[in-house]
């Protein structure tokens, strides 16, 4: 096996390299979306039908070639149906003359009926209280006429006024919405005002006409400078279908916001559901190529130079993060901030032309205290934004806390004394919030992965390994941790299917992602190698010894989207191998 395995490596180390940017960094693939594509061509109908004619055509054909054989349409091309997706395609495909009666009958199984108060029903059931996504859906159906004449009154009133509030009280006066969703909170919001505003006597009617004028001008100031907020094409469509719907087509933020879904669109006529994930992809192929990765100045010169060095007007976070991609629509978040702080170290240990690792300290230094300063008062780690912890996606999360305490710990030794002292406390809390959140069975939840055959849609597979993988893989930070990387393990062994394989979890199909994250994490462990070779000879095969990965779509994006990204399978599969490669050695010394 040792021959194959190294020859595994050596193609996987070569496809990654393949996949390289002209400007050297990882730039990635993410798979197209019928959300995404649903939502680009409402927003461009209803700004400029004719003008954008050849785009709602393209993406309209794309949403038919796409539709699964059960009439409804998932968040991929490889997903399952699910009622959000559905909809949307369902309602953009009624706008444009040409829905099909194959969606009218997924809709009725699904939901009952066609009926717009149903409809409006299951939405929200799907959602709950957080209405960043189920008010944006009802919304685009009520635009496209799907709810019929008076479908104003299904979607739920945002109070958008309060954006005119001071930024620093949004965590303790509890949005409806998550912390990136400000500008689809200000838009949607006045576009139900707009339509639907409260009766003359209620007090809200004349504050929302009175803030209307100060609160307008906040979406052109939180818009980037590429016209996609988060650079994502759902929110840049809500925002501009809302606004165009409610008469404003002479925003100033419309132009930018349409030109970068006009030079979004993919050659095929669909939309991805971000435009890159390079920031988050770089540093984690960094992370993988172990010290051998070319040009290391160049790569550590344009991380360095996507550090947040002022507040950034979205979040309102301090400078010292990093966002998913190095285009200005990013966020700074905790994950790619202690991926980047981690792949900075494995740069400068490989970089010949830094002597001494002090200049890279002075630039780390505020990226750890960043980390610090975003930690909840539950001692875990949210996304965003510290004390948010209202709604799904702004709470802490097990996977983001065990990666940002990998951060810390990676360059503790080097740091002053005072901060080495705050990040020993930290983790004393972080651990103590990993121990409380474990399931009943000892596996930990992630927020932004999931797999849609579990039976809630989580992943405690891949949550589990990748806390278990950021814990290990320091030797101070494990020895804090032993017996949360043991329970860790145990859970992991009790889901390995007979073929050494993994999936999401015991009962759901294996994927290559799940199985090399996990097989990383096993191999962190003192197991004998005889317990690794059934995963690893799985991965073997599936990638045919490093020479093919179709990915899986096990990601989740903001509110609970599907993707799959082509770089995920290559860079997980090189650390499962390698790390594997790491025990048979030891094996045969």
């Amino acid at each position: 096996m040792m021959d194959a395995l190294d020859s595994a490596i050596a193609n996987t180390h070569a496809h990654l390299e393949s996949l390289r940017h002209a400007r050297g960094h990882w730039e990635g693939h993410l798979s197209s979306s019928a959300l995404s594509t649903a939502t680009a061509i409402v927003a461009l109908s209803l700004v400029d039908r004719d003008k954008h004619a050849a785009c709602i055509t393209a993406g309209a054909q794309w949403l038919r070639d796409h539709q699964n054989a059960d009439g409804g349409w998932g968040d991929t091309t490889l997903s399952k149906s699910n009622l959000s997706t559905t909809l949307l395609c369902w309602s953009a495909l009624h706008l444009a003359g040409t829905h099909s009666t194959a969606s009218d009958d997924w809709i009725i199984t699904h939901v009952g009926s066609l009926e717009p108060q149903a409809i409006a029903k299951a939405v929200i059931a799907r959602y709950g209280k957080d209405k960043t996504f189920s008010v944006p859906i009802l919304m685009l159906c009520t635009l496209c006429g799907t709810l019929g004449e008076n479908g104003w009154r299904h979607v739920i009133a945002l109070p958008f006024e309060l954006a005119a509030l001071p930024r620093t009280w949004f965590g303790a006066i509890g949005l409806p919405v998550v912390s990136y969703a400000l500008p689809a909170l200000i838009a949607i919001g006045h576009a139900r005002f707009h339509h639907a505003p409260p009766a003359w006597w209620n007090p809200l009617r004349w504050m929302r006409a009175l803030t209307w004028p100060r609160i307008r001008p906040m979406l052109q100031t939180l818009q980037p400078s590429s016209g996609g907020y988060l650079e994502a094409t759902p929110l840049t469509s809500f925002v501009t279908m809302a606004l165009a719907g409610a008469g404003q087509l002479d925003h100033p933020c419309l132009p930018l916001a349409v030109e970068f879904l006009t030079r979004s669109m993919r050659d095929d006529g669909s939309w991805p559901i971000d435009t890159n994930l390079a920031t988050w992809g770089t540093t984690l192929a960094i992370r993988s190529l172990d010290g051998s990765v070319s040009s290391p100045s160049a790569l550590r010169s344009s991380l360095l130079s996507q550090q947040y060095r002022e507040i950034h007007p979205f979040t309102n976070a301090p400078p010292g993060g990093w966002a998913w991609t190095d285009l200005p629509g990013g966020v700074p978040d905790a994950d790619d901030t202690s991926s980047a702080l981690i792949a900075l170290k494995t740069l400068s240990l490989s970089d010949p032309e830094l002597p001494h690792s002090s200049f890279l300290i002075r630039h780390c230094l505020p990226g750890i205290t960043w980390l610090l300063d975003l930690q909840n008062r539950d001692g875990g780690m949210p996304t965003f934004c510290r004390g948010w912890g209202a709604l799904p996606f702004d709470r802490s999360t097990p996977e983001i806390t065990a990666h940002a305490l990998l951060a810390w710990w990676t360059w503790h030794g080097e740091l002053p004394p005072p901060l080495q002292t705050r990040i020993v406390q930290a983790t004393q809390r972080a651990l103590r919030y990993l121990q409380r959140v474990r399931t009943a069975d000892k596996a930990w939840l992630p927020l932004w992965f999931g797999n849609e055959h579990t039976h809630d849609e989580s992943n405690p597979v891949y949550g589990t390994a990748q806390v278990v993988h950021y814990l290990g893989e320091n030797a101070r930070l494990a020895a804090q941790a032993g017996d949360l990387i043991q329970s860790g393990l145990d859970y992991l062994r009790s889901a390995q299917k007979a073929d050494g394989s993994f999936g999401g979890d015991a009962t759901t199909p294996p994927s290559i992602e799940e199985t090399a994250v996990a097989l990383h994490a096993l191999s962190l462990s003192d197991s004998p190698p005889s317990t690794l070779r059934p995963s690893l000879a799985w991965l073997l095969t599936a990638t045919r010894h490093g020479t093919h990965f179709p990915p899986a779509p096990i990601g989740l994006y903001f509110a609970r989207l599907w993707y799959h990204e082509q770089l995920y399978p290559v860079i997980w599969t090189l650390g499962a191998l390698q790390a594997a490669r790491k025990v048979m050695d030891r094996e045969k010394h």
